[in-house]
Parts: C-alpha cells; sequence; structure tokens
C-alpha cells in the first residue's frame, strides 16, 4: 500500500502506568472474564491494525482461529516499531505489550484517531494470555518476541529479511482466567469483522476458522463503507427514498460520517459509532442527529405547504422506519455510561446538527419526490403516535389486576421481588388450567392468552394497543411499552414461552419473540426472556417413566430400555397433568429453559423482516431452503 512514510518509532510510544493490576482484576480492563471478555481480547488486537488503516498505512487485516484456541491477527500496516524506547530502554514493541497504556495513541503525531478505549489493548491482552508471539516486518527485516503470560520469553531478535511491512500477533487466551470458556464463536467474530468492514470503507477483513479440516472462512471489503451498510440492513424491506442520503465532513478536526434511508416498517435501527466502537446507549453525536433530522424535516414540510391544519410531528415520528448509521471519528472520545458505551464529548452535538442537518436539507430539495414519500411517512406516524396515546391509557393501572376481565387470565405469584419472579405465557385454556395448578405459586405467575398475538411486523403502536393478548402482557409485566418502556420496572426477571411443540405452538413463538423484539427489546437485551422446553415423548417401561425432547434422544432412550415399552407423543401441554408438567418443563431443578438473546441484532432484525414482513418472496425462499432440516411437521 502506497502512503507517505510519517515518522512512527520507539519516541512516539509514551507510558502513562504499569501492567501486574491486570493479572488481578482482569474484569476491570476487558468486562468480564466470561465468553465476552474472551471475544474482547481479539478486538484489542484488531483495534491496533483498525488504527493503523485509520490512519492511511494499512488496507488488509486478516484474523485466523487456530488449533487449541489460538488466535492470529495480521495486517500489511507499518509495522510495530522496534527500536529501543527513550525511558524503558527496552525495544518498542516490548514496552507496548508489556507496560499498561504504552502505545502510539495518546497524542496526535501517530494517530490522529484511535479506535482502543484506554490504549491498554495489547498489554492486558498479553498479560492474560498464556503466550503471546509478535512478528514484525519493517525496515527490510524480519523480527520476532515472545511472550508468556506478559512476561518475556524470548527477547526480539531479527529472524529473516521482509520486502514488505506489517505485524502478526498470535495468543492462546489464559484458561486459568478465561474458567468459562476459552472457545471463539466463529459467528460472534465473523459479525463484528463485517461491521468493522461496512465502518471502514476499503478495507479488507477476512476471518478464517482453521479448526476443524473443513475451512470456514469470509472476506468483507465495501467501497461504499455505510451507505452500503444501510442498504444491507434494508434488506427486505419496502425502501422509501431509493438512494440512501450520505453525508461525510471534517469541522475542528472531527470526522462524521451518516448514511440514512428510511423504510415503510415502524421501527428505528439507528446504529451509532465513535472510533468504530458501537455507542449503543446514545451519547452526544446521536443527540444532534435527532435534533437535526426533526428540525429540517419540519422546516421542509412547512415550506413546502405538506402539512394539513391539525397536522404537527415530534422527533420520535421522524425516527419511524428509519434505517441510519452514524459514525464519528474524535481525536479525543470521552466514553460514559454503564458499559462505557454512551459518547460524552459536549462539542459533538452540535458539530453532528450541523453537518447531518445541512445533508438532510440538501437531499430533500434536490430529491422532492422522495422528500413528500418521507414527510407522508412521518405525518402517518404522528397520527398512531396520538391514536397510541389514547390507547396506552388502557395500559396505566394501579396494579395489574383492575383491568377489566384480566384477573381471569393472570395468575400472578406470591412474591412480589422481581428477581425471583417468573412468569409463563401459555396459549389455551387446557395448558393455562394445568399450568396453574403445576406451578409453584410463590415464585411463578401464569398468563393464559385465548386467542392469536397480533403480527406487530405489520402493524403500528396504536394497533398492537388494540390487541387484547397484547394488552394482557404489557398490564402483566409492569414496563410500559413505546416511549414510555422502563425495564427497570419489570415485575418479573424471567418471561418465559410456553407453547405447544407444534406447529401452531411455533408460530404463538414467533408472534411473541417479534413483539417483545420490536416493542420491548430491553427485556432480550438484559436476558429476562425464555423458552420453555416440554417433553416431546413419555417412555413407559413397567414402572420406569422417562420424558423424552427430541426424536434422536428417542432412539437412544429405545435402544437402551429394548422390548415394547409404552410411547405417548405430546401434542399439547394441556395432554399433561399438572404434576407432569411441572416434573418436566416447569421445575427449575429439571427443566431446560432456552434464554434468547440477540448476539446478532442484525441478523435478528433482518430474520423478523423476512418471516413476519409484507414480502412473500424472501418468506418463500427461506422456507424452501430450510424445508430440508423440518421434522415433526405433522405433529
Amino acid at each position: 500500500m502506497e502512503v507517505n512514510n510519517n515518522k512512527y518509532d520507539a519516541e512516539n510510544i509514551q507510558i502513562l502506568e504499569g501492567l501486574e493490576a491486570v493479572k488481578k482484576r482482569p474484569g476491570m480492563y476487558i468486562g468480564s472474564t466470561g465468553e465476552r471478555g474472551l471475544h474482547h481480547l481479539v478486538w484489542e488486537i484488531v483495534d491496533n491494525a483498525i488504527d493503523e488503516a485509520m490512519a492511511g498505512y494499512c488496507d488488509e487485516i486478516e484474523i485466523t482461529l487456530l488449533k487449541d484456541d489460538r488466535i492470529r491477527v495480521s495486517d500489511n500496516g507499518r509495522g510495530i516499531p522496534v527500536d529501543l524506547h527513550p525511558k524503558t530502554q527496552r525495544p518498542a514493541v516490548e514496552t507496548i505489550f508489556t507496560v499498561l497504556h504504552a502505545g502510539g495513541k495518546f497524542d496526535d503525531k501517530s494517530y490522529k484517531v484511535s479506535g482502543g478505549l484506554h490504549g491498554v489493548g495489547g498489554a492486558v491482552v498479553n498479560a492474560l494470555s498464556v503466550d503471546f508471539n509478535v512478528v514484525i516486518a519493517r525496515d527490510n527485516k524480519l523480527y520476532e518476541i515472545e511472550f508468556e503470560r506478559g512476561i518475556v520469553k524470548k527477547e526480539l531478535t531479527v529472524v529473516g529479511t521482509s520486502s514488505h511491512t506489517g505485524t502478526v500477533v498470535e495468543f492462546t487466551a489464559d484458561p486459568k482466567v478465561f474458567t468459562e470458556t476459552t472457545k471463539y464463536d466463529y459467528e460472534t467474530l465473523r459479525n463484528r469483522v463485517q461491521e468493522l468492514a461496512f465502518l471502514n470503507k476499503n478495507l479488507k477483513i477476512s476471518i478464517k476458522d482453521k479448526r476443524k479440516t473443513e475451512v470456514v472462512e469470509a472476506s468483507y471489503l465495501y467501497e461504499g463503507g455505510i451507505v452500503e451498510y444501510v442498504r444491507f440492513l434494508n434488506e427486505g424491506k419496502q425502501i422509501i427514498n431509493t438512494e440512501p442520503m450520505y453525508v461525510e465532513k471534517e469541522v475542528d478536526g472531527i470526522t462524521i460520517e451518516m448514511a440514512l434511508q428510511y423504510n415503510d416498517s415502524y421501527a428505528t435501527n439507528l446504529k451509532s459509532f465513535a472510533n468504530n466502537i458501537g455507542t449503543h446507549e446514545g451519547g452526544m453525536h446521536e443527540d444532534g442527529f435527532k435534533l437535526a433530522i426533526n428540525r429540517v424535516l419540519k422546516k421542509y414540510a412547512e415550506e413546502q405547504e405538506l402539512l394539513k391544519k391539525d397536522d404537527n410531528f415530534q422527533r420520535d415520528d421522524t425516527l419511524e422506519g428509519l434505517t441510519c448509521v452514524l459514525s464519528i471519528k474524535h481525536p479525543d472520545p470521552q466514553f460514559e455510561g454503564q458499559t462505557k458505551t454512551k459518547l460524552g464529548n459536549p462539542e459533538v452535538r452540535a458539530i453532528t446538527s450541523q453537518v447531518t442537518g445541512e445533508a438532510i436539507e440538501l437531499f430533500l430539495w434536490e430529491n422532492p419526490q422522495d422528500a413528500k414519500l418521507m414527510i407522508d411517512k412521518i405525518l402517518l406516524a404522528a397520527r398512531a403516535r396520538i391514536a397510541a396515546r389514547k390507547a396506552r391509557e388502557a395500559t396505566r393501572r394501579k396494579s395489574p389486576l383492575d383491568a377489566l376481565g384480566f384477573a381471569s387470565k393472570l395468575a400472578d405469584c406470591r412474591n412480589k421481588k422481581p428477581a425471583e419472579s417468573e412468569i409463563y405465557i401459555v396459549e389455551g385454556d387446557s395448558a393455562g388450567g394445568s399450568a396453574k395448578q403445576g406451578r409453584d405459586s410463590h415464585f411463578q405467575a401464569i398468563l393464559s392468552l385465548r386467542g392469536k398475538v397480533l403480527n406487530v411486523e405489520k402493524a403500528r403502536l396504536d394497533k398492537a394497543l388494540s390487541n387484547k393478548e397484547i394488552l394482557s402482557m404489557i398490564q402483566a409485566f409492569g414496563t410500559g411499552i413505546g416511549e414510555e418502556f422502563d425495564v427497570s420496572k419489570a415485575r418479573y426477571h424471567k418471561i418465559v414461552i410456553m407453547t405447544d411443540a407444534d406447529v401452531d405452538g411455533a408460530h404463538i413463538r414467533t408472534l411473541l419473540l417479534t413483539f417483545f423484539y420490536r416493542y420491548m427489546k430491553g427485556l432480550i437485551d438484559l436476558g429476562y426472556v425464555y423458552i420453555a422446553q416440554p417433553p416431546l415423548y413419555k417412555v413407559q417401561a413397567g414402572r420406569k417413566i422417562e420424558y423424552v425432547y427430541s426424536d434422536e434422544e428417542l432412539e437412544k432412550v429405545l435402544a437402551e430400555i429394548g422390548g415394547r415399552p409404552q410411547l405417548q407423543r405430546y401434542k399439547g401441554l394441556g395432554e399433561m397433568n399438572p404434576e407432569q408438567l411441572w416434573d418436566t418443563t416447569m421445575n427449575p431443578k429439571t427443566r431446560t429453559l432456552l434464554q434468547v438473546s440477540t448476539k446478532d441484532a442484525i441478523n435478528a432484525d433482518q430474520v423478523f423482516t423476512m418471516l413476519m414482513g409484507e414480502e412473500v418472496e424472501p418468506r418463500k425462499k427461506f422456507i424452501q431452503d430450510n424445508a430440508k432440516y423440518a421434522s415433526n411437521i405433522d405433529a
């Protein structure tokens, strides 16, 4: 890659403090020592390569999953400095990987913008790895240094010559630290790799999984960057403005990049980033954007006389059906919030508002047909919001039991501590009756649904609030909905979907998950939503009874028992008596629950759109492609 060769050597590496604290309290530096923390190690090393790319010195990065839980990250950047550091009098690469807060990120000479949160990445990963090896290509030479649990094992040595530049880091996470797991999830890594490729246009990022005989790999390079990201997020949706509006502009050393496109759905999909770090809690850049889009669209609608007498819209109306990627690059980002994913720099709000506002205004004037469709969409959202406000009054009760007819649907538990309480959502009177009789009423509540839940993928909030089953859930959970949703008010920290193991049960389960994902996503984010696993069969040989949960398990059980045991296929929960339902599906000591999560929120969004949305063709193709995996379809 041809670039101007700015000076980057040992004197650019600054030292702020020592390293020992990492081994004592690893969670402070990587968030956790579970699966999330394990994957965080990879991103700390990748961040260093991304910094080289953002500075203009690298255009290719590759992550490889090797056997024995080993990771390799390679790039074609300048190569980490190898000359002696002026303060430590040790090679700069050794200093970077053994001293906390030592790196080229603390001044603006080496990196104008950096993706690392604290500049601790390399040293932390080294400290938490059994072994950590670095190979550097620069100055026509090939250098190598090896570490063991953060301590130099093999000094930096020249091991050959090189006609290119770059860095290769290999490490194995320490199983004494990561006691939960040291196995990397390919899909988790692949999703983030793709996201980084979207956020850094013209950067090729690849991932290879070589842990098994058959290599799995993916490679991403997006010339359009976040414009392609928005199109990707809108796949399967009906688009309103054909071309995404886009802007990239630098103001006072801060680069603002935005791509935006409306679709005909009712959800908002706003993804914001600061220096490639996802700002899931929002921050000043999101605030500035939301101020701008409301201000500019309202001004345009008034000037073009598109508003009728009683029409008015608010900020939330302008966000309905919006897909937007907002990415800023800041030389000194300040992260706040509970998980350090909220951007706190106050100057960013005005700059983002100015840059995005000008871009949106220009797009509206240059694309009057798209602009009118966007305003029409927003006005529909405003009218629905007013209708929803009226409908929502029905969900505001001092007690959920105040609602007329609701007492017969909810059998509440006696425990009033949310963390100890759980609610089972069941469909039908017979299943509801068995669940109510079989439960432990101290901590288990039962909510019986008596009819199909509305498909909210095709309905606005006002219509959803007129559905009795949805209203019952809102009243039972206590969180409110829409703009009033507050997950801290959840009355149960386990919400268990318990449906029949047949096609209708699967449909009801999907409808419920769609509702949770679109209107109560906070419940999923905190891990409050579960799916019960009732047995498919009861196998009885004499007095011995076994419950079986899959066809594969049934084959094994029948082979073990031999003879001709009695076999009962459960087609519905109502076929089980209360004791059987308790033993198999509700007893915390013996049951199996699947926790619902959105590790891959993008994929989840697209699957819900495809399965539950208006477009028939994508759903038809999905069914055709996956029919071979289906079983028990005659249940």
